[in-house]
């Protein structure tokens, strides 16, 4: 049984589905959902049942709905008696860790908990010093996407070691590089044709930090001519369009109807795709701002496509895909770091040293974007680093924990 709160847009959930398709070469699997209100955005083709319970409400309403939860949970583990229950993100872990039941548990965890900003206030104090510390021993076993989660959990929340295993995200880089060569509109070629362009992708939210990237490129455009595109959505879409506006910079949003896309824009916000793979395939480079990560698809997927690519060095991922080689620095990244794999930047998220990170992020592109053999090699280096974590090398991995936990 796999669990997950729901089966919406997130990286997160596309792992998820990726897990299904392959647990469900050697087992018989079912997906459970708290709810099915976001729809199923990765259908696996494995069935899929949900505990009708909503989310949403005051205090009352959410412990309430979280007791209905782990009740409808235990019910569903008693009835398919499954070998493990394998929960991938946090609420679903609690559910996951109190239901009880016929199977091993084993918890996935996607992303840094110490750095995630939207553990905050009470509830976050309370996952924090709480529930993380008191109910995540229970787990049989604990797989995270980084190695680097696995030293905030020891330290930061006192998981025991021995519970602990890093296994990667995978990523199907065949089926990934053959998307890559659909063709773009006219209209797209020719915003490609106009200028170098550099592409970021993702949800436009807090963690994914889009909004000094736009005062970087912003400062780049007074050096050379670019154009920066989004492919993603999310809930700041409206603070980001004012955002670039407020810079001067020239906006297209394909949810404006009036729009008409053209290479006359500076920004591109191409909303969710797809097949996003295409904007990335033919972009002189791939950005990514974000404040913290586990083990970003984004930034892999980026890599599979050949692009050249300038990341943040935020917990975790980007320093462990980038410079494999390289222990996470003491104090945060302050200058251009150049690693085996990709350019690592300061994270853009201190406002004490957001201008000197600013001239960095756009020292590094401007140098970047006037380097053509530079970004070949590096493009080169990517797609060579993402053969590491195809499917056939990382999801054996986890077979054999599912057949280990029932030993």
């Amino acid at each position: 049984m796999l669990l997950i709160p729901n089966l919406g847009m997130g990286g997160a959930q596309r792992v998820f589905h990726d897990h299904s398709v392959e647990l469900a070469k050697q087992y018989a699997v079912t997906e459970a959902v708290f709810n099915l209100e976001g729809g199923d955005l990765y259908p696996s083709g494995n069935p899929v049942v949900s505990l009708e319970v909503g989310g949403g409400g005051g205090a009352l309403a959410k412990l309430q709905n979280f007791r209905r939860r782990i009740s409808e949970l235990r019910r569903l583990r008693e009835r398919l008696r499954p070998v493990a229950c394998i929960s991938h993100l946090e609420g679903a872990d609690y559910v996951n860790l109190l239901s009880g039941g016929p199977g091993k548990i084993i918890l996935c965890v996607h992303g840094s908990k110490l750095h995630d900003a939207n553990i905050r206030g009470v509830v976050g104090w309370l996952r924090k010093k709480v529930l993380i510390p008191a109910l995540y021993n229970r787990a049989d076993r604990i797989v995270t996407v980084s190695r680097d989660i696995i030293p905030e959990l020891i330290q930061g929340f006192g998981v025991k070691p021995e519970k602990l295993l890093t296994i990667n995200n995978f990523f199907e880089v065949a089926q990934i590089e053959a998307k890559s060569q659909e063709p773009l509109s006219e209209a797209e070629v020719a915003v490609y044709a106009a200028d170098p362009v550099l592409v970021t992708s993702g949800r436009l939210t807090l963690q994914k930090n889009q909004a000094p990237l736009l005062d970087a490129f912003a400062a780049l455009l007074q050096r050379q001519k670019a154009k920066l595109v989004f492919v993603g959505d999310g809930e700041l879409r409206d603070a980001l369009l004012a955002h670039a506006r407020e810079l001067g910079l020239r906006v297209y949003a394909i949810w404006e109807a009036s729009a008409l896309l053209t290479p006359d824009y500076d920004v591109y916000f191409l909303g969710l795709q797809q097949n996003p793979f295409k904007y990335l395939r033919p972009a002189a480079a791939f950005v990514f701002p974000s404040a913290w990560e586990g083990f970003p698809m984004a930034l892999g997927e980026a890599m599979i496509c050949g692009l050249p690519v300038l990341s943040a060095d935020c917990p975790t991922g980007p320093r462990e895909m980038l410079a494999p080689a390289t222990a996470t620095p003491a104090t945060p990244l302050r200058q251009v770091e150049h690693g085996a794999y990709g350019v690592l930047l300061p994270m853009l998220t201190q406002s004490a040293t957001l201008n000197a990170d600013l001239i960095a992020w756009t020292d590094a592109l401007d140098d970047l974007l006037n380097d053509s053999a530079e970004r070949e090699k590096l493009g080169k280096l990517a797609r060579e680093r993402m053969q590491d974590f195809t499917r056939e090398r990382i999801f054996g991995q986890w077979m054999q924990l599912v057949e280990d936990v029932q030993l």
